[in-house]
Order: structure tokens, then sequence, then C-alpha cells
């Protein structure tokens, strides 16, 4: 990665195209002004825009849109919330349709607004994966809906062998429901359930919250997956990344250098 000048001892981030160290920007309806500053400003940091919940059905200049994105090395796809709209009415192939018609390669499959079987979504996820990258969501949208550690790491482990890319661990927009508390503190339990069974570099965890952010990049470093970052927290959360904001400050330096600033 290109820096403005050397500074020792940063931690050393993947690059682009990138397996592990993801960041994936939630898209509430940015205009195609905003879209043009997006990508002008970060789109080496950005690897999956998520056209979030049903935007996309309403957005202006979508296609536009989604191939300024696909243009800067940046995947696009519409939010799973749509995949349930088209489901939940029996359009399934409909939704093939539009996600072809856009000229999307990357399809998010949830179940987190309708209650499907999981052995329904993972052939749903399975039939998607032969033509598209999948991701696929795990996690109620609901407040104060518990799934039990021991069926969250079954049903990734399920989705991942079904043909997802990665699975990502639910925490909506806002940041308390699935993995946080709905004061948007971790569900450490869950979490450390979920990486005792599931390869960390398989998991995309929604973090919209700069404390949900840090607190990962402190558990699992800096090339952790995030998502749900709104797109003015790209660069902010770079700078997490890299030790280069107060609250990862000391997190990434050297030993000598934390011990001399003790």
């Amino acid at each position: 990665m290109t820096y403005n000048t050397n500074l020792p001892f940063l931690p050393e981030r993947t690059l682009k195209p990138r397996n592990n160290g993801l960041t994936m920007v939630m898209d509430k309806g940015l205009s195609l002004r905003q879209s043009e500053d997006l990508v002008s400003s970060c789109a080496d940091l950005v690897d999956f825009i998520k056209l979030g919940f049903g935007t996309s059905m309403i957005s202006k200049n979508l296609k536009e849109k989604i191939k300024l994105f696909q243009s800067a090395d940046i995947k696009v796809y519409l939010g799973g919330t749509l995949f349930e709209a088209f489901i939940v009415r029996n359009k399934f192939d409909d939704y093939v349709k539009f996600v072809n018609e856009l000229g999307i390669k990357c399809v998010e499959v949830s179940d987190g607004s309708i209650n499907i079987s999981h052995e329904k979504k993972c052939e749903y996820i399975n039939k998607l994966s032969k033509n598209f990258m999948v991701l696929s969501e795990v996690g109620s949208k609901e407040e104060g809906v518990i799934i039990h550690p021991a069926r969250w790491t079954k049903m990734m482990k399920a989705e991942l062998d079904a043909g997802s890319f990665k699975v990502i661990a639910e925490a909506r927009e806002t940041g308390n429901v699935g993995i946080f508390h709905k004061n948007g503190s971790a569900h450490t339990l869950l979490i450390n359930r979920i990486v005792n069974k599931i390869k960390l570099e398989n998991i995309l965890w929604e973090t919209p919250q700069k404390s949900q952010q840090v607190y990962f990049l402190k558990l699992f470093g800096c090339n952790v997956n995030l998502g749900n970052i709104g797109f003015d927290d790209v660069i902010p959360l770079e700078t997490l990344r890299l030790g280069l904001r107060g609250d990862t400050f000391f997190t990434f330096l050297p030993d000598s250098l934390k011990e001399r600033n003790s």
C-alpha cells in the first residue's frame, strides 16, 4: 500500500484483490456524485459495496453507479433484505434476472427478516454460487432474538460448504443485534465460540460503530474482515487498522516503543 510518507512500524496490510482485511461499505443511497467522490478518495481501501436493504429498487442512476464501482475494482451486491423480498413473493427467478440485468457478479443470501428452513437457504446459496460470488448472512435482524452459539457455527459451516465465499455475522446497520448486545457492546461468548469453529478469514463481521471496529481490530489484528462501514468512515477505519488513531495507537507498535511511552 502506498502512503504519503514513510513511517516505520505500521502493520502490514493486505492488498487488493485480498482474501483478508476486507472492508465492506454500506451504501444507503449514495448519489452518483457521492459515489464518484468515494472512488476518487479511497477505492483502494474498499473491497465490497453493499447497496443496503432495498435501496437498489429506488436509487437513481443505479447501473451507472454500479459500473463506476466495478471499474474501480470494487465488488457490488444488493442487500440481503432485497433478496428476501423477492423470496417471500416466490420470485427467485426474477431476482436472478434483476441481478443479471444490473451486471452484478456478487449476491447476498440472508434470512434475517423471513423464516425459511436452513436447508432451503443452503439450496439458494448452492444454486447461486454456480454463477455468482455468494456472501451469506447469519443472524436475525430482530432485537432480542437469541440464536445459540452452536447453531450459529453450524449454520456458518453449512453455508460455507454450500458455496459461500464469506459468511457475514449479522449486526444490522445499527450494530445492536446479532453479535452485539442492545447497547452495542460485543457478545463476547458468541464471538469466541464462532472463531473456535469457523476460520477467521471466512467471516465478515458487521461493525458499523467505531467502538465495534476497535474491538475486532484489537482482538484479531489489522486484517480482520469488517463490514457495514459508512462511506465517510472508510479512511477513518483504515487509520484504525494502521494504529494511526488514538483508539489503536499502541496496538500494533513493538513492545520497545510501548515501554518507552508507558
